[in-house]
């Protein structure tokens, strides 16, 4: 089995690395290839690589280069985590937003409408190079916005599932509240990719998000920094990034007083290369928790395993059951369990094919999916609620002009996106953030 890792030298990457080392059994990986043009990093981050299947005697032969077409040939999968512009771009998608006085972050808002526009166009231009070197390979997406960038994908023809963090993350997090293993609690996860909301936590099919509420709602509130009366009336807990919705004007405020994430992450990411550059490091440090990216190598090999019929699972419960049996790990029964597929049950970002009826089926969305080697088919649901819905509707029409903008490019286009987004709507806003995203980014939008 032959995976490439496009953007193989982010310093995310020793992260997957430790967890194909660990779960090789879910995942059997005979070669690696991680493919980055920065060829500097790719040599610290590849030799890091191979101390680390060598310390756990994972018998895979790892490679690199810069050659995208080469490692991309025979690829039984290809998992994309680039980052069009570095952490440079990602400071300004912070930065700029603010002085208008709109969130600055690099997936919500206009900062995530940059980077769409830069990212989308480069994630297309790979898949078509992954259609002609390895046609029968699925493509796994974690590169952000992780839900327009799997519609564009989707929407191309490509055999491509996106993947997102968050889900397992709260999975892990909830468990470790509950006191159970992580394998043993199930979500349900509905939404759009980083606007999701946790309906229900199962614990051995027993839904427990009240008693989660009742007695951890404090320690829940106080990881997302939201206020503890908001979670007890929507009876949900939210994403983390709803803050950026249901706190905007403070969050703004917060935001201008104190440096960017992406010049933290810059700072992180020059002390985690040093250490990898250590040639006695054969382990992932502890500083990459920092980073970010929880268990994402966790999330990953369930998903990849499934996607090329392994079972999927991770070897730690993310994945877990059959869609035609008591589901496990972090994706939670929804609906009659006798409708569903069959496949691995995991929480992806998949087309919406009549599941939200009232999204067009040809959005995206993130909730809990039958997975197997044809794909993933998303699992009944029970109606969203107004309060949600209303958000996703907008947010998901926000996506439609996004990409729009991102395929054809045109100031039009650009302004319609930011006009449609909820935290933006109003057209001195709208206009400004126009201009200051186009002017920011000239070098990566070839129309402007």
């Amino acid at each position: 089995m032959k995976l490439a890792v496009v953007g193989g030298g982010s310093t995310y990457t020793p992260e997957l690395i430790d967890g194909f080392a660990r779960l090789r059994d879910a995942l059997p990986v005979t070669e690696l290839v991680l493919i980055d043009p920065a060829t500097e990093r790719l040599e610290l981050i590849g030799a890091l690589a191979r101390r680390i299947f060598a310390r756990q005697d994972h018998p895979g032969r790892i490679t690199w280069t810069d050659d995208l077409d080469a490692g991309l040939d025979g690829a039984d999968a290809v998992l994309l985590q680039l980052r069009v512009g570095g952490q440079a771009a990602r400071n300004q998608d912070e930065t700029w937003p603010l002085e208008c006085g709109c969130v600055g972050q690099e997936t919500t808002g206009a900062g995530g409408l940059a980077k769409a526009l830069r990212t989308v166009p480069v994630v297309l231009d790979i898949a078509e190079r992954v259609r002609r070197r390895c046609p029968d390979a699925w493509i796994v997406d974690f590169t952000n916005p992780v839900g327009i960038v799997t519609r564009a994908l989707l929407n191309h023809g490509h055999k491509a599932v996106g993947l997102c963090n968050v889900a397992i993350g709260f999975q892990r997090k909830f468990a470790k509240l509950l006191n159970v293993a992580p394998e043993r609690v199930e979500l349900e996860h509905v939404g759009l990719n980083h606007l999701t909301w946790e309906r229900a936590v199962r614990v051995d099919g027993e839904d427990v998000l009240p008693k989660l509420l009742a007695e951890h709602g404090d320690a829940v509130a106080a990881d997302l920094r939201m206020p503890r009366p908001l979670l007890d009336h929507l009876g949900v807990v939210p994403s983390y990034y709803l803050r950026y919705y249901y706190q905007h004007d403070a969050v703004v405020e917060e935001l201008r007083t104190k440096p960017s994430r992406a010049a933290e992450v810059a700072a992180i990411e020059r002390q985690l290369l040093d250490l990898y550059a250590d040639p006695t490091l054969a382990e992932k440090p502890e500083l990459l928790a920092s980073r970010g990216g929880a268990f994402y190598s966790e999330a990953a090999v369930a998903l990849t395993s499934s996607l090329l019929g392994g079972g999927g699972g991770g070897g730690d419960g993310h994945g877990g059951g059959r869609g035609d049996g008591p589901g496990r790990g972090a994706a939670g029964a929804a609906g009659d369990a006798t409708a569903r597929p069959a496949g691995d049950v995991q929480i992806v970002n998949t087309l919406n094919n009549g599941t939200l009826p009232f999204l067009p089926d040809d959005a995206v969305i993130e909730v809990p999916a039958a997975v197997g080697p044809r794909g993933a088919s998303p699992l009944p649901l029970r109606p969203l609620a107004p309060l949600f819905a209303g958000l996703v509707a907008n947010v998901t029409a926000y996506e439609h002009l996004a990409l729009e903008a991102a395929l054809k490019g045109g100031r039009d286009r650009v302004f319609s996106a930011l006009l449609a987004h909820p935290l933006i709507g109003q057209i001195d806003y709208a206009n400004r953030l126009t201009d200051e995203l186009i002017a920011h980014n000239l070098e990566h939008l070839t129309w402007a």
